[in-house]
């Protein structure tokens, strides 16, 4: 069953990244780097944006994921997107911000990114992330969960 899970959070990120909407697509990379550091004010409001998100997702709050979502995505975004994205991230494991920065995507446009870990992960560098990539406003463009096998 968890290999399921991997396994369709691996082909929901595929999807999620792939898709192009206004010239948007994020490049995809086993090793996501960030660049600079974001301030504490903004990791703030993109960490409360992310963890509202995870708790729409966790109670299937539809309108409350697509408030979360920036615009530029909302119409690849489905129902069977944000299903397979919460199989993928384990609601009962705590997450804290690991790194922050800007990542470029597809462009060279840059956004803001925030790498999360699980707490009780102590391996170094920590063997699951969800990486999570918004506008400057705070609204979510993409989450990526990478775990290893």
């Amino acid at each position: 069953m968890k290999k399921l899970i991997v396994f369709s959070a691996l082909i929901l990120s595929q999807l999620f990244f792939s898709q192009t909407t206004g010239g948007i697509r994020v490049v995809e990379s086993k090793k996501t780097d960030l660049k600079s550091e974001l301030s504490k004010d903004k990791i703030k409001l993109y960490d409360s944006n992310f963890q509202s998100f995870v708790l729409a997702m966790k109670n299937s709050d539809k309108t409350k994921i697509s408030s979360l979502l920036s615009e530029k995505v909302k119409e690849i975004v489905t129902d069977d997107h944000i299903k397979k994205l919460s199989g993928g991230i384990s609601f009962d494991r705590k997450m804290e911000v690991y790194k922050s920065g800007y990542q470029t995507i597809i462009n060279n446009e840059t956004y803001p990114a925030i790498q999360y870990k699980f707490v009780d992960d102590k391996s170094v560098p920590p063997a699951d992330l969800v990486t999570a990539i918004f506008e400057e406003d705070g609204k979510i463009l993409g989450i990526k969960p990478e775990f290893r096998q």
